[in-house]
């Protein structure tokens, strides 16, 4: 009897230990602070680029300006905007010159006192040649040292010969006064529009397309006015102005990448030149920056940005740094830590703070130089939660 009152005894403790256990463990981890959920990163080694990025916009090479080479009327023109033309055959542009306006009253007024005065201009030219050649004859017939000097004879044919120069320009200005006096004969006129004699031609200056018509309709304009523009399209760059801290990065023969273009694929290019002046472009901000244009020329085969054409807008990104075996940790692991940079190092369930040095940085990731191996995982995007020690898993 009294052994069996000491079994449920036994029996008895026992179920209060599990019991009192039991409510331990679930206490525990009703209680305890779970692992916070973090998402990891690896650290990666191999080619790392650091580029600058600006828009930029496409331009033909060598555009011709076909401009009115005299004052008259432009017929229409015939032509559109992309029409392939052939150097030296291909008729842009018609010209009418335009005849010479009639005088009116006073201007003729005006030209015939001005002829009047060539007149008298004249004569007295004439009377002055006429008594320096006499005067030079009678110079020169005398005896050489007893009447006359070589002086007075130097004198009197230098006399002579600037008053014969005078009188031919004295006939020079009667002739120009005598050609203003010269009207416009229009009722004289027989050449008509499609006669030879009529009309001036202008030809595209190369082979190529042309790009735009600045006066498609037929008016008069004067010399040196701008008619159309004509390129070759497949001579195409690119011109981008980078802000001056960040052209000095650039070198000639740099690559670059033409993104957001319209294609599927980046276009691959080549820094050809960096301009040695800049110039100052007010921001959208109503800032003053420093800007430089960098020429960029396409690498790519034509058929690999087929239908960009000139002045189209595009986003270069220019190389200005770049390692074939650079270690890289993601940016968005990166913290300030102090004056220095810090991550959250992964180590088996646990976030160990772990200090870095970092080199170049891109838009995605930085050079480790150290503190971090390709072993290595860090936290991506660490919160204000996660500290050093604290108990994580991924998600």
């Amino acid at each position: 009897m009294a052994e069996q009152k000491q079994s449920w005894m036994r029996g008895r403790w026992v179920k209060w230990a599990l019991g009192g256990a039991g409510v331990a463990v679930l206490l525990f981890l009703t209680f305890a602070p779970s692992p916070m959920l973090v998402d990891t990163g690896a650290i990666t080694q191999g080619a790392m680029e650091v580029t600058v990025t600006a828009e930029g916009r496409t331009r033909i090479h060598d555009i011709y300006a076909v401009s009115a080479p005299v004052s008259g009327r432009v017929l229409r023109i015939t032509h559109d905007a992309g029409d392939q033309v052939i150097a030296n055959e291909t008729i842009v542009a018609i010209f009418e010159p335009v005849e010479p306006g009639f005088l009116d009253e006073r201007t003729m007024a005006q030209a015939k006192a001005r002829l009047s005065q060539a007149d008298a201009r004249v004569v007295r030219a004439r009377a002055e040649r006429q008594y320096a050649a006499k005067e030079y004859d009678r110079v020169s017939g005398m005896e050489l040292g007893r009447t006359v000097t070589q002086k007075n004879v130097d004198l009197a044919r230098s006399n002579r010969d600037t008053t014969e120069a005078a009188y031919q320009a004295a006939l020079a200005e009667r002739r120009a006064a005598q050609a203003a006096l010269i009207a416009p004969k229009g009722s004289n006129r027989t050449s008509k529009k499609g006669e030879a004699g009529c009309c001036v031609t202008l030809t595209s200056p190369i082979d190529g397309q042309i790009l735009r018509i600045v006066e498609k309709s037929e008016r008069v304009m004067s010399a040196g006015t701008a008619i159309m523009e004509i390129g070759q399209p497949d001579l195409l760059e690119v011109v981008v102005d980078l802000l001056s801290q960040d052209a000095v990065k650039v070198r000639a023969g740099a690559k670059a990448y033409i993104e957001n273009w319209g294609g599927d694929t980046p276009i691959i290019a080549r820094v050809r030149l960096v301009e040695p002046s800049g110039f100052t472009k007010i921001s959208a901000l109503g800032v003053e920056e420093q800007r430089v244009n960098v020429i960029l020329d396409l690498a790519n085969a034509a058929d690999g940005w087929q239908g960009l054409q000139d002045a189209y807008r595009v986003e270069p990104r220019i190389v200005v740094w770049r390692s074939p075996d650079a270690v890289q940790v993601p940016l968005s692991a990166l913290f300030r830590h102090g004056n220095d940079r810090a991550v959250f190092v992964y180590d088996n369930g646990e976030a160990r703070l772990q200090i870095v040095e970092i080199g170049q940085r891109n838009r995605d990731f930085g050079e480790v130089l150290a503190g971090l191996s390709t072993d290595d995982r860090v936290i991506l995007h660490p919160s204000e939660d996660v500290q050093d020690g604290s108990t994580v898993t991924t998600r």
